[in-house]
């Protein structure tokens, strides 16, 4: 038996014991490590945490995981932030209508976005922190800090307060951080990761290349990757605390930009690596569940703009197996296409939209945790508010271009694009029981203009146009800054006044939070940090606009 086939068998009963695990919140234990024998071999221990670190950012698995890690991401992100972000509308209707989509929080789903942001990455990184200070291998606890960063900063902004400076620790109970402080540990953790890792980086230095399935172990990708995440949690700060989203962003930023992302092969993302190959999550749920859709948010504004994006994202609406023809209610797209977009939130039973069109994606259709197109529209933010990041209408432009090239569209298409009046449109869908109509969600066109706020949203909006189909990042920028204006849901079925306008705006700790006395007391220490009730409708700290 070969070395790296052994790697994959050991590796791969690490991630299904993993997997099985039933006390997911327990978040001190760490019970599924490699024994330090087995991890002398090949520093198998150390390459198969990060890879599974890496799985765990987004949860993604390759063909012979079957649903495993499918169920993970669409109970996780799909049925709720995918949602709220304004991307998918559901062909389906979990627990009769009583969900996420429409606004009525489940715990098991909230408990699923908890695990699989938080408490799936711990015990790899527990394993690499301890493994890495024994051998001396400072440049894998970097890597794996990043790692760690990217997974925890979306529990971070899904439900605030989280464990973060004792984390896994040994002991029963493990006490939160505020938000602010998390936030604060997070930056230092990534400057202190980018000084180790820069040396390296400056040498072209490889670190953990046969376990990396981003970026084949490639320093100067990770520091650049970063500082661009840097980049990303410092504007979110920029309203509850602008003095140190400023010295962060800048930070990130350095004299030029010139560590941050800035080419199309900079992005960070999942699809092949290490031996691997993985299978796209939201492609088995439009094709084999045939479930998730094209929202009407989308349609909006990719019809209005004549955007070229849209037959790049969606497909047309689809022939129905039972009547051989597409549905009745498809409307027509700026392109000659018929498309068939879906409402959120509405309560429907299954089959009830056939048809409708799909994410454009294959099983081999990358999973994208960050893109360059969004670092530079993060950069337009930043010069709205502070001189030092040059010309918000130049990186505006830069954003659209870099969107065009990542989604194989050329950059000379971006002209034709920036100089129109075009508006996001109307939107009506009447089919069965539903009948749905939202009006056009804004009257701002693409070409950037004159006054601050109105830049704002279409920076936003165009951000939110070449964040698809990353959910989470839409969802948490919409809360930020309340752009771009989306179709509100269809059924609100909130018992505890989450509003259409309003929304969403955190999810809910799980139960198991509060079961033990001692948990309890942690949790009452956790909502204190919170400012308020553990509920849907308590806005984070950042959401304060």
């Amino acid at each position: 038996m070969t070395m790296k086939n052994l790697y994959k068998i050991l590796s791969g009963v690490s991630v299904l014991v993993l997997l099985a695990s039933c006390d997911y919140e327990r978040i001190n234990t760490n019970p599924y490590e490699m024994t330090e024998e087995e991890g002398k071999m090949d520093g198998i221990a150390l390459g198969a945490s990060i890879t599974l670190m890496e799985r765990c950012v987004f949860p993604v698995g390759t063909q012979a995981d079957q649903t495993d890690y499918i169920n993970a991401y669409q109970t996780a992100y799909m049925l709720s932030v995918d949602g709220w972000g304004g991307y998918f509308g559901q062909d389906n209707n979990w627990y009769s209508g009583q969900n996420q989509l429409t606004y009525y929080l489940q715990d098991d789903w909230c408990t699923s976005t908890y695990k699989e942001s938080y408490t799936q990455i711990l015990p790899s990184w527990k394993k690499v922190k301890e493994q890495s200070e024994k051998n001396g291998q400072h440049e894998v606890f970097a890597l794996a800090q990043i790692l760690k960063i990217s997974a925890w900063h979306k529990t971070l902004e899904s439900f605030g307060p989280i464990p973060y400076s004792h984390a896994g620790e040994m002991a029963l109970v493990i006490p939160f951080d505020s938000e602010k402080e998390v936030y604060q540990a997070m930056f230092e953790d990534l400057d202190g990761a980018i000084q180790t890792l820069t040396p390296l980086a400056e040498t072209g230095a490889t670190i953990m290349a046969n376990y990396d399935i981003v970026y084949a172990g490639s320093a100067a990708k990770w520091v650049k990757y970063a500082n661009s995440l840097m980049l990303r949690l410092a504007m979110r700060l920029k309203y509850c605390a602008p003095d140190m989203a400023k010295e962060w962003a800048l930070k990130a930023y350095g004299n030029n930009g010139s560590m941050l992302m800035s080419l199309k092969d900079d992005e960070a993302q999942v699809s092949y690596g290490a031996g691997y190959v993985f299978v796209n999550n939201i492609n088995h749920c439009a094709r084999s569940y045939d479930e998730c859709r094209m929202s009407t948010s989308m349609y909006a504004y990719l019809n209005g703009y004549k955007d070229p994006r849209m037959a790049k994202y969606f497909t047309e609406a689809q022939v129905i197996e039972t009547t051989g023809a597409i549905p009745a209610w498809a409307v027509d797209g700026y392109d000659g296409k018929k498309y068939a977009p879906v409402p959120p939130g509405t309560a429907a039973g299954a089959k009830t939209f056939a048809g409708g069109s799909i994410p454009n994606f294959n099983t081999n259709t990358p999973t994208y945790w960050m893109r360059t197109s969004e670092v530079f529209f993060l950069l337009a933010e930043a010069a709205l508010e502070w001189s030092e990041f040059g010309e918000a209408s130049d990186w505006y432009r830069k954003g659209i271009e870099m969107s065009f090239e990542e989604n194989g569209l050329s950059a000379s298409e971006v002209n034709a694009y920036l100089n129109n009046v075009n508006k996001p449109v109307e939107v009506a869908v009447k089919v069965g029981s539903v009948n749905y109509s939202a009006p056009a969600p804004t009257q701002t066109t693409t070409q950037f203009a004159s006054t601050k706020e109105t830049r704002l949203e279409q920076i936003m909006i165009q951000k939110w146009i070449a964040l698809y189909p990353n959910g989470m990042e839409a969802w948490t920028e919409w809360r930020k800054t309340g752009y771009p204006k989306l179709n509100p849901v269809a059924v609100n079925n909130s018992p505890v006044g989450v509003t259409k306008e309003a929304g969403i705006r955190r999810m809910v700790y799980p139960n198991s939070f509060s079961q033990s006395a001692a948990d309890a007391e942690n949790y009452q220490e956790a909502l204190k940090m919170l400012g308020g009730s553990d509920q849907p409708t308590t806005k984070l700290w950042w959401d304060c606009k």
